[in-house]
């Protein structure tokens, strides 16, 4: 299949799912971002908890080999069983075993997204086992035949009419079923049934205590506790990073994940059971008798999984995807997860953006292709993580993983040619976006001719093709004049004796080959409020190559940045950013490209331009040297000011200057960067800003105002007006 073929199966796959799922999904997963910021905002501890959390993963892993035997000490002790399955077949033949040697036909079980992985129900109804989900959402889904599309709601997807139509095709009711009480009464009923009847129960485990051989589960149903305890033999399958030291680890996570996960400070039911062989049991067939009168003997099986684990232990990227408690918010905070779900952002078991991580250790890497560039790297869900994990970074080694090889840069993607590399290599696509740097300078240097030629109809064509360039996203109007030429051209000027900071301001490829004009915004606003500016040398960031998978590239450049910025740190100048995505670079990915050192000293001292502003302003800069306010404001903030917590400035610096502004409250304008350029996530990227767009209008008179790149362009794209950068409406005019 051609690469163009390619990206569009993946278009149409995404339009379809768009379609059928899209509605259904959003619903779901805004309803229960909307109980997480709720149940976040009442509750103090969250972020002192996350930080406990996070060093209670980290130790654990850290100490796993001794906690399994720790573990099966304590389980055999109690007369239960321990198992160790080294992968998914190893596992199912054990379980299989244990389902034979009780002569089980039937097999109940609740929620586990391990057994989804291992394919068990496959593996036993081959065997001769009826089994049966007992969870709501897994049996809409068991009856569906189809896989789940979230770790915590497997049948999100899917509307209240579309399972009432489902389950009145099926089960053919004398009144047909129309409400959820109707729906959720009749799977009550008729799984009762088979929980009463079944040889064998089946549960997962979020947690497992070592010193106790305690199994936690976490749900909102009682039909966990009923398969564990109604059946003669309890079977808890569970994957070994589950482990937990003891019970005084546990309170964290159960404060964190139903608050991560669904908004609730605490689920319906926390179950705790430490499954002895001689608990009572309850004969059905003589229920008027007392409780273990039975002549049965409980029968207890707790599988762990390995199934790449410990190699993803040992793996220093991806080894934090093992800190996951599964509670979905990572995927219920992304953009592009809330309209098409995990039927297209997962893989084989997993979804959302966690999902790379463990497709990527218990399926491999190819596993984890489809779907990886669904990730943008807006970090979102970093912030959403109970545990902390980042998850970005994750999505970002995966995807440099898969490009196989060396990463090229600067001119190789102009001369290597056009067609698709080989398999496993960076794709053309990837080169043309990973070096934009390069291409800005081109463009710039050529404009106004590189602008006409780019946007002829045969180009366009072109760069669909080969290069995979969406031909209906305008593309970007590079300038003649740089920010540098314009700097370098001004009059000379001595250093400001009075200046009360010393500036660098660091000019990202947008701000100095394409919207020049916020980067001279932002230099006379500076100058106007006392400070003293000069101008960095123009190197990449690295966001560009990071964004792609290219690590290499993105290392070398990030160097080259903190090499130039340094004799200005000496020279005790602070580092000011316009592009919000290049602030984030370094105050957090640095820290994985640089050694800690620099990378904390280029964090400590680096800003966001509007965030300097308002330091200016609160530490006695007059703000009349300043443009007054001349009209109103839609304003928008970039994805990665929040995630970093910076946005509040500039809507502090607009609304102390008088400024009439209306703040939009959507979290994501489904551009972020290079990916709403390409031609398979256009018609995504344009769905996800859609609500951005119904948002902003009505604007009318307003100025629409925006601070990052991407959302200046798609913001200009979704309504077809000019979008400016908050830096220019406060900005004075330049001085004769």
């Amino acid at each position: 299949m051609s690469a163009q073929s390619e990206r569009r199966r993946k278009a149409r796959k995404l339009r379809e799912l768009l379609d059928a799922e899209g509605d259904a999904v959003y619903e779901n997963v805004t309803h229960l971002n909307q109980g997480r910021y709720d149940a976040i905002e009442r509750f103090d501890e969250f972020e002192t908890l996350r930080t406990e959390a996070r060093s209670i993963k980290e130790a654990a892993i850290e100490n796993l080999p001794s906690l399994i035997e720790t573990l099966r000490e304590s389980v055999e002790a109690n007369g239960g069983s321990v198992y160790v399955a080294d992968d998914a077949a190893d596992a199912n033949r054990y379980i299989r075993d244990v389902a034979e040697a009780n002569e089980a036909e039937t097999l109940v079980k609740s929620k586990s997204m391990t057994t989804e992985e291992i394919e068990l129900n496959e593996s036993l109804e081959a065997a001769g086992v009826d089994v049966w989900e007992t969870d709501l959402g897994e049996f809409v889904l068991q009856v569906a035949d189809e896989s789940p599309s979230h770790i915590v709601g497997p049948s999100l997807h899917k509307s209240r009419e579309e399972v009432a139509a489902l389950f009145n095709d099926v089960f053919d009711p004398e009144v047909p079923f129309e409400t959820a009480e109707e729906l959720t009464e009749f799977a009550r009923d008729y799984l009762g049934d088979r929980i009463r009847e079944a040889d064998v129960g089946m549960t997962g485990a979020n947690f497992v205590l070592a010193d106790s051989g305690t199994i936690t589960i976490v749900t909102n149903e009682g039909n966990a506790r009923k398969s564990a305890v109604t059946p003669d033999t309890h079977v808890a399958v569970t994957g070994v990073e589950k482990i937990l030291p003891s019970a005084a680890e546990l309170e964290p996570f159960v404060n964190l994940i139903s608050r991560a996960a669904t908004g609730q400070d605490i689920s319906q039911y926390v179950s705790m059971l430490t499954p002895p062989v001689e608990t009572p049991t309850i004969d059905f067939e003589n229920p008027d008798e007392p409780l273990g009168s039975g002549d049965a003997e409980r029968e207890f099986h707790l599988v762990l999984i390995d199934n790449g684990r410990l190699a993803m232990r040992d793996d220093d990227h991806l080894r934090e995807t093992l800190y996951c408690i599964r509670c979905g918010a990572c995927a219920n905070s992304c953009g592009n997860f809330q309209h098409v779900g995990g039927h297209a952002f997962g893989g084989e078991t997993y979804t959302g953006g966690i999902a790379t991580g463990w497709e990527a250790g218990v399926e491999g890497l190819d596993s984890a292709a489809e779907f990886n560039d669904l990730c943008t790297g807006c970090s979102r869900c970093v912030n959403a993580c109970p545990v902390k994990i980042d998850i970005p970074w994750i999505n970002t080694v995966v995807r440099d993983r898969l490009n196989g090889e060396a990463t090229p840069s600067d001119l190789e993607f102009l001369v290597e040619g056009l067609t698709p590399d080989a398999e496993g290599t960076v794709t053309p696509q990837k080169r043309l976006f990973g070096n934009f740097g390069t291409l800005a300078r081109l463009g710039s240097a050529t404009a106004p001719l590189s602008n006409w030629v780019a946007d002829l109809g045969p180009v366009r064509s072109l760069m669909d093709r080969y290069l995979g360039v969406a031909p209906d996203r305008e593309l970007p109007t590079f300038q003649r004049e740089t920010l540098v030429d314009w700097f370098q051209s001004r009059r000379p000027r001595a250093p400001n004796a009075t200046a009360t900071r010393k500036v660098v301001l660091y000019p990202d490829a947008y701000t100095n080959y394409v919207l020049v004009d916020r980067g001279k915004a932002a230099v006379r606003t500076l100058e106007a409020l006392g400070a003293h500016v000069e101008l960095a040398t123009p190197i990449e960031s690295g966001r560009a190559p990071l964004s792609q998978g290219m690590v290499a590239t993105a290392t070398r450049q990030a160097e080259a940045v903190a090499s130039d910025l340094a004799p200005y740190l000496d020279s005790s100048f602070d580092v000011v950013v316009v592009e919000p995505s290049d602030l984030a670079m370094m105050r957090r990915e640095y820290g994985k490209l640089l050694d800690d050192e620099t990378h904390a000293r280029l964090s400590e001292h680096s800003y966001d331009v509007m965030e300097y502003v308002f330091g200016l302003l609160s530490n006695g800069a007059d703000p009349a040297a300043l443009a007054a306010p001349d009209a109103p404001v839609a304003y928008h903030s970039h994805c990665q000011q929040r995630t970093l917590g910076v946005e509040t400035y500039t809507e502090a610096v607009l609304d102390d200057l008088g400024f009439d502004v209306v703040t939009s409250d959507v979290e994501c304008c489904g551009m972020a960067g290079s990916f709403g350029y390409k031609s398979e996530y256009y018609e995504l990227s344009m769905d996800v800003g859609a609500e951005l767009a119904d948002q902003f209008a009505d604007a009318g008179d307003r100025v629409v105002v925006a601070s990052g790149t991407s959302c200046t362009e798609q913001l200009t794209d979704l309504l077809a007006r000019d979008v400016t950068h908050p830096v220019e409406l406060v900005a004075p005019d330049e001085a004769p």
